[in-house]
């Protein structure tokens, strides 16, 4: 625990990567076999569920400590972290323990068969033996949760430094299990038999936003264009006879899309391609509000599948036969992914349709008018480009339609976690409903740091009402939100909900008299 709390603390203090990179591997080479791959899990999203609920926590803790149960809420919402709060309302401890972090983690997943008092009588004693950080750090495990400052893609570009690897490797290997019992993890994590897991996926390649004038990208015969869909990005694998769907965000949803499995189920090829899940009826492709029916469902009645019937909108080709297609140039990649969806002969799978042009001027009015099919504007792609593992400059880009926008007016503030706790960083807006006020989106990103300290100081000398962390203010500051679609919900008060809601711009122009109506926003889903 203590090393894992030492690298914790060394990742929490610093903004430069090669000083995060360096932090991990020390931790590395600290660490046994065991505890680097629960340093991975925890650090890659695949945690355990949680163990023990947060509010027994606070019941201990306070009991503890003796703070009052007020007191501990002030807390809370000063510090705006529940294990760091805990951490530090809980008396210094008295003795001292060392453990792995692998014994920590076989402990706290036994914990849920266990009594309350058992439990209790365990993380009680343990708060006693560890240090504050270690205590912060033994908290977020029992929770669950573990937000530290450092991104997928240092971590790969780490274990790929101490362990003299390529990252790509180390990408796709931390893609698949871990069979510790047969596998040495410094050979897990260079990728030695990585075709043993049937399942495993290749990391996804990723498009960088176009920041370019098109006619600075060469010729506009080097590039193929399509149009970007907004559905669910997905990577089909089919070998030996089985089927596996991926998400980007890296999780198996075969049972979201049950006739995709079945459309395969009598192909003798072994293949892998990326695409695009989308809903698909008689008329098109379908708005993604239709496609969020039918996600995180373990099963999908016949009846859904009829009302949101499923397509998948193949674009590329990664593994053909085994094969490991992706150094191809996407020219010929196409070809082979053209051959291969004749053959599945599904109308459950479609290619991504190519949009013929000849001049790089043809393709503004296209993306414009994108939106009417339902798509989020054009991919353009280097007909000669490989599929490199996350956002390789030059190789693909994205060139979407532009947001669609209202002005609403801030009508709750609450602050926000870790190093953000000092301020109001989470915001509620509402436009105008005749002569009241409806909220309609949430957001928490689009300001700069001085702006979210000008804004949190308007709310602490604005605050109407108080309700725990949330404060309601008086509506007079008005912003710009952006947003990537509109749709009519029964789940939201105002009657509809926007797609990816972000703040644009403070319009400190704009009084709270002048932001939008919510009927002329119902109006930009009919057009």
């Amino acid at each position: 625990m203590r090393v894992l709390a030492d690298l914790i603390n060394a990742l929490d203090s610093t903004n430069k990567t090669s000083s995060k990179i360096k932090a991990i591997e020390t931790f590395l080479s600290e660490s046994t076999e065991l505890d680097k791959y629960w340093f991975l899990r925890l650090f890659t999203g695949k945690r355990p569920k949680r163990s023990v609920k947060t509010n027994l926590l606070r019941q201990w803790a306070t009991q503890i400590s003796q703070v009052p149960e007020w007191l501990f809420q002030e807390s809370y919402l000063a510090v705006g972290d529940l294990a760091e709060t805990i951490s530090l309302i809980i008396p210094p401890s008295k003795d001292t323990i060392e453990k792995s972090l692998d014994q920590w983690m076989q402990e706290i997943m036994a914990l849920p068969a266990m009594t309350e008092e058992d439990i209790k009588s365990y993380i009680t004693t343990s708060w006693n033996q560890l240090g504050q950080t270690e205590r912060f750090v033994f908290n977020k495990l029992l929770g669950s949760s573990f937000r530290i400052g450092v991104s997928s893609k240092t971590l790969i570009n780490a274990f790929a430094k101490y362990y003299h690897t390529d990252s790509n490797l180390v990408s796709h290997s931390l893609m698949s299990d871990w069979d510790h019992e047969n596998l040495s993890f410094e050979d897990y994590i260079k990728g030695e038999h990585i075709n043993a897991n049937l399942s495993s996926p290749f990391p996804f390649s990723l498009a960088n936003s176009l920041d370019q004038e098109l006619e600075d990208l060469g010729s506009s015969e080097d590039w193929q264009v399509e149009y970007k869909w907004d559905g669910i990005r997905g990577q089909i694998i089919h070998r030996e006879g089985e089927t596996f769907i991926w998400s980007r965000g890296e999780e198996m949803v075969n049972e979201q899309f049950p006739e995709l499995l079945i459309a395969l189920e009598n192909i003798n090829k072994d293949f892998v391609i990326d695409g695009e899940i989308v809903p698909y009826d008689h008329e098109g492709v379908m708005k993604f509000n239709q496609l969020q029916r039918r996600l995180n469902r373990k099963n999908i009645s016949k009846k859904m599948m009829a009302e949101i019937p499923i397509r998948f909108i193949a674009f590329d080709i990664l593994e053909f036969d085994r094969q490991d297609l992706r150094e191809f140039p996407l020219k010929e990649r196409r070809k082979m992914l053209e051959e291969l969806i004749l053959e599945i002969g599904s109308e459950n799978f479609m290619l991504s349709q190519i949009i013929e042009f000849k001049e790089w001027s043809e393709l503004g009015e296209i993306r414009i008018s994108s939106g009417n099919i339902n798509a989020e504007g054009l991919m353009l792609k280097g007909t000669q480009s490989s599929y490199p593992v996350g956002r390789k400059k030059g190789f693909w880009w994205k060139w979407k339609v532009d947001p669609m926008t209202i002005d609403a007016v801030l009508i709750y503030a609450q602050r926000g976690s870790g190093r953000r706790s000092g301020h109001y960083t989470d915001y509620t807006f509402a436009v105008k409903d005749g002569d009241k006020l409806v909220t309609i989106a949430k957001a928490y990103s689009g300001l700069t740091n001085s702006e979210i300290a000008e804004v949190s100081k308007f709310v602490r000398a604005n605050s109407l009402e108080k309700f725990g962390p949330v404060r309601t203010v008086k509506p007079e500051l008005v912003f710009e939100i952006a947003f990537e679609g509109i749709s009519f919900s029964n789940r939201h008060k105002s009657g509809v909900a926007l797609r990816f809601p972000r703040i644009l711009r403070w319009r400190k122009d704009k009084l709270p008299n002048e932001i939008d109506d919510i009927e002329e926003i119902k109006k930009m889903i009919t057009g």
